[in-house]
C-alpha cells in the first residue's frame, strides 16, 4: 500500500515538527495544510485533536482510528541563575535516554537551543555526580539545561515555568537501517502517517471514519478522552507503537501486533476478532499480546466507559520512548489491515 521510501519521508516530516504535549500547533498547521491538499474535511476541535471525516453510506453510524500527534519530553520548572534551566519529565521521558546534547526550549516568543547537562564525569567523591557514574539512577532532579543566556533574555524568549522542552531538531531527524526507520518519536508519528495514508485512500465507507490525531495522549490521553466522550462510536482503534522487550512474546519485523490486553484493561474481543479477519483478508499475519506499563488512546477510552469497543494496533518497536526503531513494512501492513477493515464494515 504505501512504498517505503514515501513512508520513510512521510514519517520524517512528521518526526521534524516539535509536537510535546499541550504545545501542538506545528504539526497541526501541516496536518491541516496536508488534508486541505487532499481534499477532506478537516477540523480542528476544542482539545487540539486534528480530525478527518471520511463520511459513510449509513451516517447513523461511526468509528474512530487515532493516532497521538504529541511527543514526550520535559517542561520547565525553574529558572535559576546564568541561563540555568532546570526541568521535569512531560510523559514517559528520562533524561539519560536524550543523553548530553542539544535540546530546544519552545519559547512563546522564541525557540532557544541549549545543552542538556549532567555534570563532568572527572570529579570525586565530594561531588554528587560521582554518585551517578557508580550506582545512582541520572534522574530530572540532577540535570539541567544551559543556556549561557541571561534571564532577561530567557524571558524575552518567552522561557518560563511551563515552557516544553524537547531533544534538539538536528537529533531527530530519521535514519534509514535497511527496511527499518529509526528516531526519536517514532511513538507516534508513524501512527499519524497511517492516518494520512488512510485520509488519501479511503473513499465511500460502509459507516463515517472519523481519523483523529489525537493531542496530550502522552500525559492522560486527554484528547482521546474528550472525542469519545462527545462523538458516539460504533468502535475506536488505537494506532500505537508496541515494545519490543524479552518479556512480551513479540518479534521484530513486518508483523503488526494486535493487543489482547495492556496496563489499563482488556481489549475487545469481538472487534479484536474482525481485526483478525481484515488482516487475513489483506494478507498480513498478525501477532497478539498481552503487555503491562502501557496505555493507548483506545484502552483508556475504554476504561472510562465513553466507547463500548475498543482495540489497539501496533508495530514492534525497539527502545521505546527512546531512540526507537521500527520495520517500515510493519508500518504499512497496519495501514493496509485498516483499509481492509474498513472495507468488510457493513452499513446495516
Amino acid at each position: 500500500m504505501l512504498e517505503f521510501d514515501r513512508l520513510f519521508q512521510t514519517i520524517e516530516e512528521l518526526v521534524m515538527l516539535h509536537s510535546p504535549s499541550g504545545v501542538e500547533s506545528e504539526i497541526n498547521d501541516r496536518l491541516m495544510e496536508k488534508f486541505a491538499a487532499l481534499g477532506v474535511n478537516a477540523w480542528l476541535d476544542r482539545a487540539d485533536n486534528a480530525i478527518v471525516l471520511i463520511p459513510g453510506r449509513n451516517p447513523q453510524r461511526s468509528i474512530a482510528i487515532t493516532a497521538h500527534k504529541d511527543e514526550i519530553g520535559a517542561i520547565v520548572k525553574t529558572i535559576g541563575e546564568k541561563g540555568r534551566v532546570e526541568v521535569r519529565k512531560l510523559g514517559g521521558a528520562f533524561p539519560w535516554v536524550y543523553g548530553e546534547g542539544v535540546v530546544d526550549l519552545l519559547g512563546d516568543n522564541q525557540t532557544i537551543s541549549g545543552i542538556l547537562s549532567f555534570g563532568s564525569r572527572h570529579v570525586s567523591h565530594e561531588s554528587p555526580q560521582k554518585a551517578q557514574q557508580e550506582k545512582t539512577p541520572l534522574n530530572w532532579e540532577n540535570a539541567w539545561i544551559e543556556t549561557k543566556c541571561t534571564a532577561e533574555e530567557l524571558a524575552e524568549a518567552g522561557i518560563r515555568p511551563g515552557t516544553r522542552m524537547v531533544v534538539g531538531k538536528h537529533r531527530k531527524r530519521p535514519i534509514r537501517l535497511k527496511d527499518w526507520i529509526a528516531s526519536y518519536t517514532l511513538d507516534n508519528k508513524a501512527s499519524v502517517a497511517i492516518l494520512l495514508a488512510l485520509a488519501e485512500c479511503l473513499k465511500e465507507p460502509a459507516v463515517n471514519v472519523y481519523l483523529v490525531a489525537s493531542a496530550k495522549e502522552e500525559v492522560g490521553a486527554i484528547g482521546a478522552l474528550y472525542f469519545s466522550q462527545r462523538q458516539p462510536l460504533d468502535a475506536l482503534i488505537a494506532l500505537e507503537i508496541c515494545p519490543l522487550a524479552p518479556e512480551y512474546p513479540i518479534e521484530d519485523g513486518e508483523n503488526p501486533v494486535l493487543l489482547v490486553q495492556d496496563g489499563y484493561g482488556i481489549y475487545d474481543e469481538g472487534l479484536n476478532a474482525q481485526l483478525r479477519a481484515a488482516a487475513a483478508a489483506a494478507g498480513v499475519e498478525v501477532q497478539l499480546a498481552t503487555i503491562s506499563g502501557f496505555g493507548s488512546d483506545a484502552s483508556i477510552a475504554m476504561k472510562f466507559g465513553h466507547v463500548a469497543r475498543a482495540a489497539c494496533l501496533a508495530f514492534p518497536t525497539q527502545n521505546t520512548h527512546g531512540y526507537e526503531i521500527a520495520h517500515l513494512g510493519a508500518i504499512d501492513n497496519c495501514a493496509r489491515i485498516l483499509k481492509a477493515y474498513c472495507d468488510q464494515l457493513s452499513d446495516e
